[in-house]
């Protein structure tokens, strides 16, 4: 009998403070796998459904806290389903306490400071719950791709991420962090779906085709900064993301799992307000 997977498989080995470069292997996971699927879309939804209410208890009482908060950070390629999974997964959750953080290109003004400038700003508060989209890890990937910056800059750059993390990591945060794993093929149908369907063409940008063609250059740069950013207080998750419902459901058990692991529960009841009536 196979092993049932479980989500640790997918999660990316913590880096060890190594000298030497070790990229994360991608093609080790197949992107049009679906290992957490119910069996269909419809009992993914339904399962999906069952998730949400579970979190959306659970957010309630993270929002009550005042030592506690959550980061959600996913990246992906272009078209890998990062505005869908926000949908999906948190569709149930009461939006009090959940904020969606969509980092684009730097302003002239954040390009003055240094790159973890804008996104400190954009970290949890207390008791919330934030998601990014794109992330910190843009300010690395892009600019090495485009050869912007060089390696000495690049590993500096994967140093500050780490010291970054940490730091939210030390005052309460607790951060999860997936890659959404699609296959070149389904990006070039998710991409010509767009083309093909008027109403979709506010989604699309002529620059995805250009990116698309440096897709094996993104992808090694992926692989270079999951094997060294992944670590015991922000680990990455490699989520296969060809099937959007198995894309779904997978990050929601995670996001499940790592709330229901944080203990929460709301803060004691006051005891200056027994037997208080309103008048």
């Amino acid at each position: 009998m196979s092993k049932k997977p479980e989500l640790d498989d997918f999660r990316v080995p913590f880096f060890d403070g190594g000298k030497k470069l070790k990229p994360y292997d991608l093609s080790a996971i197949d992107p049009s796998s679906k290992p957490f699927s119910s069996g269909s879309k419809d009992a993914d939804r339904e399962r999906l459904s069952a998730i949400g209410a579970q979190l959306d208890d659970l957010q309630e009482k993270l929002h009550a806290q005042r030592n506690k908060r959550v980061l959600l950070v996913l990246q992906g390629m272009d078209t890998s389903g990062k505005d869908g999974t926000v949908r999906a997964v948190f569709h149930d959750v009461d939006p009090l306490g959940l904020r969606i953080v969509p980092f684009k290109a730097p302003s002239e003004r954040e390009a003055s400071h240094d790159f973890l400038w804008r996104v400190h700003a954009q970290a949890p508060m207390a008791g919330e719950f934030a998601i990014f989209n794109r992330s910190h890890y843009e300010d690395v990937l892009v600019p090495r791709v485009l050869k912007l910056i060089n390696d000495d800059e690049c590993e500096r750059r994967y140093r500050h991420i780490r010291e970054f993390e940490s730091l939210l990591a030390d005052s309460g945060t607790t951060i999860v962090k997936c890659f959404l794993h699609i296959s070149k093929d389904e990006q070039r149908a998710r991409l010509q779906a767009r083309i093909d369907d008027p109403t979709k063409h506010w989604k699309f940008d002529v620059s995805d085709i250009e990116a698309r063609k440096q897709w094996d250059d993104y992808q090694q740069a992926y692989m270079n900064l999951l094997g060294v950013t992944s670590t015991d207080y922000a680990p990455w998750y490699i989520i296969p993301g060809d099937s959007k419902t198995h894309r779904n459901v997978m990050i929601a058990e995670l996001v499940l799992r790592t709330m229901q692991g944080m203990k929460l529960d709301f803060p004691p009841a006051k005891e200056s307000l027994k037997g208080v009536k309103v008048e």
